[in-house]
């Protein structure tokens, strides 16, 4: 559980200590991206062979359970959604801030983690 906390506080930490939600957005991507990456996707901009600038996270999306979690990057705000699913089928949809959208991430992973190795295995990785 210390564990668990400690992700929520330096997610909240990184955050709070620049205003660069940039720098925030691209390390909570990769982080993601390594902990669960058979259920996380990032589009990417720029780095192409026009643009001379790294590819940069805009949008992430995270498959937990019956829902999935959306957060993009625009302009200088972060916009969080979680969409309820059954069957497949889009059912509901929630509008998140960053907090309750780390906090509802985290939560259906720890969840998922109590029930399935492969989970715990990635709630460990995303701690780490």
């Amino acid at each position: 559980m210390e564990q668990e906390e400690a992700f929520d506080l330096s997610a909240a930490g990184m955050r709070a200590d620049g205003s660069d939600l940039t720098v925030f957005f691209q390390a909570l991507a990769a982080k993601l991206e390594e902990a669960l990456p058979s259920r996380t996707s990032v589009e990417r901009r720029g780095g192409g062979l026009l643009s001379r600038g790294p590819r940069t996270a805009r949008s992430l999306q995270v498959e937990l359970g019956d829902c999935r979690y959306r957060l993009e990057l625009d302009g200088g705000a972060l916009r969080g959604s979680r969409e309820r699913r059954s069957g497949g089928i889009a059912i509901g949809r929630d509008t998140l801030d960053v907090d309750e959208w780390i906090a509802a991430v985290t939560g259906d992973l720890r969840e998922e983690a109590a029930r399935d190795s492969g989970a715990r295995l990635a709630l460990e990785r995303l701690l780490a």
